[in-house]
């Protein structure tokens, strides 16, 4: 039997080397040879074999290592870890303790990597593990890795074991925090319970309203259509609507009985707006004082005003916002207000560019110039006390969003601006009318059409047929380094944008794709909203996308947001919208695209209380416990039947709630505050949250997260970016916190200088264009 060149040279190498093989070590090493072997020869030297094996038995190597780690019980070491320990490896047939070795000094490595000492890299090692979602560490795992961390900085036997104490001794105490908060928490809510359940058996039935108001059956029945009289609850019982009142706050209507008789105007009706700055208002029905039954009303500036709504509503790249910049920019005063603190930036800019020199305000950043009387700022940022002549406010199709929409309620109805032009889709017209009559504005549309022409490509287009001004769209941050990955491979320049990237890094990257450094873009639907790109044409990875509940079709909305990118107005005459191969049938595409807008089921603004309606239903129901307000709230004030207006969920500000409850010594507005910075459970962004609250409490400075030591960008692995990502935001609470609470979070340019750092380092690691898998 004739061998190959390969065959042959590793039939050689074997009896040089006298290394055993298995059957299927032998059949990849024939193919590493083939590809290694000089031309016209088949002998390969024994040191080039030897590399060759190891890297064909790495992957051994490290399944051994993975399966050495869970026995360990180390979540601290990392995947990275492992397959920097492997590569370590020149041995093709190492010990056990050869790989445990090069694990160490891999994990090692790391771990110095990650602050200038001890302390410092334990407490960034012990908050990268916390924010990787993974289950806090028992005593015993604290004590292993702060071994692992002594023994990494070399420390002597005594350093090491005080080092080691003083950790186990800070982490028992805070865990006895921890210990306490929960106790405290639970109790707390318990005693909440009981007493919205001891409200809930106080309440009466229909027909006990007459005795009460002294009235007869069907004046009754008049005033609570009226809605004079309030219901305080509505139960479904064998399919019937049963309502319930508060006897209290009944009796204290008997005096507006007069009134309502005569048909004069009564105290209620003559204030038609409750000003909640008044807080002696006694006994009147939690959602007046509130002012979350007739939710307007709450904007006393606004509802002050002689408005004039302006909805201005077409496709992306219609040039929406031209219009409102071109009449704020000639007026007196203005506020831009957007959906992302980029597009604040650029609505800044915008301005600038108009001669007008506006401040800024965002979550977490302000840049104030002084005597200016133009703001540009992000929607939960609106402000509703100072009138100006012109306001514009973007995406208002984010109204129906469940988790932001109740931010654009409150910018449409409060924002304090003679014109306000609000700016979306054309789906957000039935709910920008409806807000506008709630708020008893005029509204008058004006419809835009699209700049340049945008078509549908009939066949599906490979990833090897891609051109420069491609933007790739897949729906997670996986699958956007996948795909860049994958295109490096190929020798493209790539620019990525995803959600887990700072507004500077995503601008950073858009610049690159625009100014043909990078020729494709890869990104999520982070692109839908703001970033002017020189887009050609957008193609779809995928027709599905996760939504945080199940993997469902792209909507109609979507693939317009997105798709309406491309072809640039100015840039590009048409723009294209497609499908990768093996994604899907293009013709979705077109249909979504052609759909007409969609309806939506419930036209009822989403609302959310703020800290002055906290505060009210606070002293209305004599309590300081926010999660007892957010529970009457959501169960008594603001009815799920409300002819109006719907309750945002609030999920996790009910979380944040529910785990600050046990913290004591915090204003119940201070932990309003809290309940809203903008945090991720998923990697336990409550429970930090929760002890720095606990610190603040306390009296004590809570010190600004490190960005740690970082390796350098080109040797950074897709592990380090995604911690870099999650470092950063933890940087971006902890800055929010520290605009509203500077005593407690001092040093806010610190903390600005160190982001800053965090998004160059982040941002030269995406401009690394080696053909790197990892990354």
């Amino acid at each position: 039997m004739n061998l190959s060149p390969a065959e042959t040279a590793l039939q050689k190498a074997l009896q040089e080397t006298s290394l055993i093989l298995s059957a299927q070590e032998e059949a990849r090493m024939v193919r590493l040879i083939a590809r290694n072997l000089a031309q016209d020869t088949d002998y390969i030297l024994a040191p080039t074999f030897i590399k060759l094996l190891c890297t064909v038995r790495r992957k051994d190597w490290a399944k051994k290592l993975n399966r050495l780690v869970q026995k360990m019980d180390k979540p601290w070491i990392q995947s990275e870890d492992i397959a920097w320990a492997v590569s370590y490896i020149h041995d093709p047939d190492p010990s056990d303790q050869v790989l445990s070795d090069a694990l160490q000094q891999s994990l090692s490595n790391r771990i110095r990597q990650n602050g200038h000492n001890a302390i410092e890299s334990f407490q960034t090692l012990h908050a990268d593990l916390l924010d990787s979602g993974k289950p806090a560490l028992n005593a015993k795992q604290i004590h292993m890795m702060a071994q692992d961390v002594a023994a990494a900085f070399d420390l002597d036997s005594e350093e090491a074991n005080l080092f080691i104490e003083e950790t186990l001794y800070q982490d028992q105490k805070q865990r006895q925090i921890d210990k306490e908060i929960h106790q405290i928490a639970r109790d707390r809510k318990r005693d909440e319970i009981k007493k919205q359940k001891e409200w809930e058996n106080s309440l009466v039935s229909f027909k006990e309203i007459p005795p009460l108001l002294h009235c007869s059956h069907k004046e009754a029945l008049k005033w609570i259509a009226e809605n004079k009289i309030p219901v305080a609850q509505k139960i479904k019982k064998h399919g019937k609507d049963i309502w319930r009142f508060d006897p209290k706050e009944i009796k204290a209507l008997r005096p507006q009985i007069t009134h309502w008789r005569n048909g004069s105007v009564g105290k209620d009706k003559k204030n038609k707006y409750i000003n909640l700055g008044d807080l002696n208002i006694k006994n009147k029905v939690l959602a007046s004082v509130a002012a979350m039954d007739r939710y307007a009303a709450h904007f006393i500036t606004a509802r002050s005003l002689k408005r004039r709504i302006i909805l201005v509503t077409g496709p992306t790249n219609s040039g929406k916002s031209y219009t409102a910049l071109k009449t704020m920019a000639e007026s007196e005063s203005g506020i831009a207000l957007a959906p992302l603190r980029l597009l604040a930036h650029e609505f800044k800019e915008a301005l600038a560019d108009r001669g007008i020199e506006a401040s800024l305000k965002t979550g977490e950043e302000r840049i104030i110039v002084p005597n200016s009387r133009f703001l540009a700022a992000t929607v939960e940022m609106c402000p509703m006390d100072n009138p100006v002549d012109v306001a514009l406010i973007d995406e208002a199709q984010m109204l129906t969003d469940p988790d932001r929409g109740a931010a654009w309620t409150a910018a449409i109805m409060g924002v304090p601006a003679r014109q306000v032009f609000v700016l979306g889709s054309p789906e957000c017209i039935p709910i920008v009318k409806r807000i506008a009559k709630l708020c008893d504005d005029p509204c008058e549309e004006i419809s835009l059409q699209r700049k340049s022409a945008l078509q549908v490509a009939e066949k599906t287009i490979s990833l090897s047929k891609l051109q420069a001004g491609d933007a790739l769209i897949a729906f997670s941050r996986r699958e956007v380094l996948d795909l860049r990955a994958v295109l490096l491979q190929k020798g493209h320049h790539v620019a990525v944008i995803y959600g887990a990237l700072s507004p500077e890094v995503r601008r950073a990257e858009a610049k690159r794709f625009n100014d043909g450094e990078a020729d494709i873009l890869i990104a999520t639907d982070a692109i839908g909203m703001g970033l002017n790109l020189s887009i050609k044409r957008v193609i779809f990875s995928t027709i599905y996308k996760f939504d945080g509940n199940s993997r469902r079709l792209l909507t109609s909305q979507e693939v317009k947001q997105i798709g309406g990118r491309a072809g640039r107005y100015g840039k590009h005459e048409t723009g294209t919208v497609g499908l990768l191969a093996g994604a899907g049938d293009p013709s979705f595409i077109k249909r979504q695209l052609d759909a007409p807008p969609g309806e939506e089921k419930d036209l009822r603004p989403l609302v959310q209380p703020d800290s002055a309606i906290v505060s009210a239903i606070a002293k209305e129901i004599n309590s300081d416990s926010l999660f007892g307000v957010l529970t009457r709230l959501k169960r008594a004030v603001l009815r799920a039947d409300d002819p109006n207006y719907r309750l945002a969920e609030m999920e996790e500000t009910f979380a944040i709630a529910s785990s600050l409850e046990g913290v004591q010594g915090l204003e119940l507005r201070d932990r309003w505050t809290y309940s809203v910075c903008p945090v991720d459970d998923r990697d336990n962004g409550i429970q930090r949250l929760t002890r720095w609250a606990a610190d603040h409490a306390a009296g004590k400075s809570i010190p600004a997260p490190t960005m740690g030591k970082l390796p350098h960008p080109s040797r950074a692995t897709r592990q380090e970016l995604e911690r870099a990502e999650k470092r950063h935001k933890r940087l971006v609470a902890w800055r929010w916190l520290s605009l509203r609470f500077p005593d407690f979070y001092p040093d806010l340019e610190s903390a600005e200088q160190t982001t800053r750092e965090l998004n160059d380092w982040i941002e030269a690691v995406l401009r690394q264009q080696r053909r790197k898998t990892e990354l």
